[in-house]
C-alpha cells in the first residue's frame, strides 16, 4: 500500500488549509495516509548562524524522515500577502539545508484554500515552481476560494459540488500517479 504524507504549511491552531488537509485525507482510499498538524513543528527562523550553533532539531530530522518514507505528499498552502506563508517558506529552508534533495522526485498534491475569492492562487502558484525547481513533481493542483462559504467546518466538507468534484478529480490524478 503506497504512503501519502499530508500535511498544512500553515503552524495556526485555526488554519482552513489544515482543514482542507483532513478534508481531503478523509477522500483518500487505497493508500496508507498520515497527517501532520505543522503546531507540532515549531521551528525558530532559519539562519546560518542558528544551524552552526544549533544543528538540525530531532523534529525537522523526522519530518524529513517521514517525506523520505511518502510515495506522495498532499500539502495545501496558505497565502500571506500574496506569498507563502512565513513559517511555510522557513519549514522550507530548514529542510533544503538539512537536504537540499528532499522533494526530489516526490509527487505532489498541491492545495490551497482562503477566505478571499483568490483561494491561495499566489502562494499555490508559488508553490509550484519551488516544488519543481527541488526537483518534484506536482501532479495537480486546486484552489478552494471563499472558504468560508465553500466550506462547512462543523461537518469536514465542501459544499459547493462543482468545487468538491474538481477536488475529487484531482486526487484521482494524484493517486493514479503514484500508484504507477
Amino acid at each position: 500500500m503506497k504512503k501519502i504524507l499530508a500535511f498544512a504549511g500553515s503552524n495556526s491552531s485555526t488554519s482552513i488549509n489544515f482543514k482542507l488537509i483532513k478534508y481531503t485525507s478523509s477522500l483518500l482510499t487505497g493508500a496508507e495516509t498520515t497527517v501532520l498538524n505543522m503546531v507540532n513543528y515549531p521551528f525558530p527562523m532559519y539562519s546560518q548562524d542558528l544551524e552552526k550553533e544549533s544543528g538540525f532539531s530531532n523534529s525537522l530530522g523526522e519530518l524529513h524522515t517521514d517525506i523520505q518514507n511518502s510515495d506522495g505528499l498532499l500539502i495545501s498552502v496558505n497565502e500571506h500577502n500574496g506569498h507563502l506563508s512565513a513559517y511555510f517558506k522557513n519549514l522550507i529552508d530548514w529542510l533544503s539545508r538539512f537536504n537540499r534533495g528532499f522533494l526530489k522526485d516526490k509527487k505532489i498534491c498541491l492545495l490551497s484554500a482562503s477566505p478571499g475569492k483568490g483561494g491561495g492562487k499566489r502562494a499555490n502558484d508559488l508553490a509550484n515552481q519551488l516544488f519543481t525547481m527541488m526537483g518534484a513533481e506536482v501532479i495537480t493542483t486546486f484552489v478552494l476560494p471563499s472558504f468560508n462559504a465553500n466550506f462547512d467546518a462543523e461537518n469536514n466538507l465542501i459544499t459547493d459540488e462543482e468545487l468538491d468534484s474538481a477536488l475529487k478529480a484531482a486526487l484521482t490524478l494524484f493517486l493514479d500517479r503514484v500508484n504507477q
